[in-house]
């Protein structure tokens, strides 16, 4: 009788896990999938999850794509990404991945699987070389939420070509640290324009690059849960998951 009572205790707890991964436009057969990662170990960005939740499912019913979530490490397995062409590690905060599931993530990527980092990803995983390499820079600090000035460098990319030459949005602004020299810098902070800035000329705020077989897509936008209601962070975000799912 024990033993019975562990096993269903045990397959109800599987299920529980199971049920973690979900997807979340049903209806949606898309043409790509993306998992919208936000295990967090420290700072929890908790409106701005919600709102990068919804906005990238709304995403998806409009433009044919699925969305699967999670905030559960285990969930970066080898049979949950066989649905995914990119991975969205969405205001993820220190190490949360394993070993184990570090392998899985380095496989699919190397593989042609995509990346896209929002906000706080930069302040994700600092023992791990590998994943700084792939983000593009980590978080060193920031000051207080103000408005700035982004100055928009690449004006051809799916990402960017809505976008002014120049323009203005209030967000939380990060200084980073071992940036990855290869990355293609889309938009820049102009530091004049607000107070707080520690990176000087190069400022990068939004990024991309290929890495280790597979696309990565980064910006530090992300903080504000206004900021998922611009038109501007959308259209960027929708260009940013085009870019890393190969569309």
């Amino acid at each position: 009788m024990k033993i019975l009572l562990i096993f269903i205790l045990g397959c109800l707890s599987c299920n529980q896990k199971n049920e973690n991964f979900r997807k979340l436009n049903p209806s949606t057969n898309g043409k790509f999938g993306v998992l919208v990662f936000t295990e967090t170990k420290g700072f929890v960005h908790g409106e701005a999850i919600k709102e990068g939740i919804t906005l990238i499912t709304n995403l998806g019913v409009k433009n044919n794509f699925n969305v699967y979530q999670s905030n559960l490490s285990e969930d970066i397995n080898e049979e949950n990404l066989k649905k995914i062409n990119s991975v969205i590690f969405l205001c993820t905060t220190l190490n949360v991945l394993n070993e184990t599931e570090q392998v899985v993530m380095q496989n699919f990527i190397r593989n042609g699987g995509g990346y896209l980092g929002i906000h706080s990803a930069a302040d994700t995983e600092y023992d791990w070389e590998w994943y700084g390499g792939l983000v593009g820079g980590y978080f060193k600090s920031h000051p207080k939420i103000q408005p700035a000035k982004i100055i928009t460098t690449e004006t051809n990319h799916i990402a960017t070509k809505h976008l002014e030459k120049s323009w203005e949005i209030e967000d939380e602004w990060y200084n980073y640290k071992d940036f990855n020299p290869e990355i293609n810098v889309l938009l820049y902070l102009d530091e004049s324009s607000y107070v707080g800035g520690e990176n000087g000329d190069y400022h990068p705020i939004t990024w991309y690059h290929e890495y280790d077989g597979g696309r990565s897509f980064y910006t530090g936008l992300g903080h504000k849960a206004s900021t998922y209601y611009d038109k501007r962070f959308i259209k960027l975000l929708k260009g940013g998951l085009y870019y890393v799912s190969g569309y």
